[in-house]
């Protein structure tokens, strides 16, 4: 594990959907961010540059990240 703290940010409107209280999304945010200290979130990543591990995501996966990461009026493939 690295010693540089690895800040996390959400992009405005990332929880919209998030269907919980605003306790649950607390909770939430802040294990997110323990794992980040701890360096578990690091080592659970999976890099989606790898076809293979793209290709393990259900299609309702790619499809969340894919709308994340891609602009109105954008296409991927």
């Amino acid at each position: 594990m690295s010693d540089k703290k690895i800040k996390i940010e959400f992009a405005p409107g990332a929880f919209d959907q998030f269907d919980g209280t605003q306790e649950e999304l607390d909770e939430f945010i802040a294990e997110l961010q323990r794992m980040a200290d701890s360096g578990e979130l690091e080592e659970q990543s999976v890099s989606l540059d790898d076809e293979e591990a793209w290709l393990e995501l259900s299609p309702e996966e790619q499809a969340v990240i894919e709308a994340a990461i891609t602009r109105p009026g954008e296409t991927r493939h």
